[in-house]
């Protein structure tokens, strides 16, 4: 099929690209590169050996959008595209509601005029907010603690009022937890401009020289050891999980929510000692105050995924550590190293 990825110059949009070229998919990728490189397009045509159509486009321009579909005859859509830095959209939440509604809109109306009706989401575990208990299933509560958080609610609601209208419309919302690694051959991996909003980027960067100390946030949580646990899954395993969901949407015809995540729990300082071991490089930490809005404990239920997808994560902690080390030690700056 031929697939339209937006974003798909971005972090998880590249590793999924790669596997949908894997499954024997034609890729289309539109990105406006506000926070990707081109060089991931090329590094994705140069590990699969396919040549990539490429649009660098803003997603909120109707006609621009307009001319892809009526270039190509598009079977589905994966919707990446959009602002993501929780920080960054508390500073600026007019931008973020502004970017991530009106792009998902105008793709939809240019969907539904080329009778496109299937979509997979880029979703994520900040829909469920602070107070969900781990393992946390698809029907826990809704709740967003951030304007970031929230455009990711606003759609999946859209998203959901939208597929009723089409009855031959197959939605599926993906809600990943924590997204780490990188592709095995180490020439794609996540490079986040200015200081990292995650936690393995940052730990990559302070044992490539990058950044000097590591500050972890809280270190008197009721945890195995006082620092927060987060459910950490491997960007392959996450790019194979859009590859099943896409293929779900073929043989549905309702909008559903998936959990991607690996079911387990692991602590902030459990992964930096995993990533000291298996790398065999120092990564000196500071403790710092909490942060506003974290909470001790966040895991998935992925049950609902391996039973009507088909799919469950198979990287250990081991591989997200040696995979994220070789794609830093190899790109010390990210993608300008090259």
């Amino acid at each position: 099929m031929e697939i339209l990825v937006t974003g798909g110059a971005g972090y998880i949009g590249s590793h999924t690209c790669l596997e949908l070229i894997a499954q024997g998919h034609q890729v289309i990728i539109a990105d406006n590169l506000s926070n990707s490189h081109r060089l991931s397009v090329e590094r994705i045509q140069s590990i699969s050996q396919k040549e990539i159509v490429f649009y660098e486009v803003n997603l909120c321009y109707e006609k621009a959008i307009e001319d892809i579909f009526q270039a190509h005859a598009i079977d589905a859509v994966i919707h990446f595209a959009g602002f993501k830095a929780v920080g960054e959209s508390v500073e600026k939440p007019l931008m973020y509601y502004q970017n991530n509604l009106e792009s998902t809109l105008v793709l939809c109306k240019t969907m539904e005029r080329h009778k496109v009706h299937r979509l997979v989401f880029s979703s994520s575990a900040t829909v469920y907010g602070m107070n969900s208990k781990s393992p946390i299933a698809e029907h826990a509560s809704l709740y967003a603690t951030n304007p970031y958080g929230r455009t990711k609610l606003f759609i999946e609601k859209i998203l959901r009022d939208w597929s009723k209208t089409i009855p031959e419309s197959s939605v599926a919302l993906l809600r990943y937890f924590n997204p780490v690694g990188a592709h095995s051959s180490g020439l794609i991996g996540e490079d986040p401009q200015g200081i990292p909003n995650n936690l393995m980027p940052y730990i990559t960067q302070v044992a490539a020289g990058r950044r000097e100390i590591l500050s972890i946030f809280g270190n008197d949580y009721d945890t195995i050891d006082g620092t927060g646990v987060r459910d950490y899954i491997h960007v392959m395993d996450l790019a194979l999980g859009h590859v099943k969901a896409l293929e779900y949407t073929l043989n549905s015809k309702v909008c559903d929510a998936f959990n991607l995540g690996t079911g387990k729990g692991t602590s902030v300082l459990e992964l930096v000692k995993a990533f000291e071991l298996v790398t065999g490089q120092k990564v000196p930490y500071q403790i710092s105050k909490r942060r506003s809005g974290d909470v001790a404990t966040c895991f998935a239920n992925p049950t609902k995924a391996k039973n009507k997808l088909s799919w469950e994560a198979t990287r250990d902690v081991v591989q997200m550590c040696r995979d994220s080390w070789n794609w830093q030690r190899k790109h010390p700056m990210g993608y300008l190293s090259s």
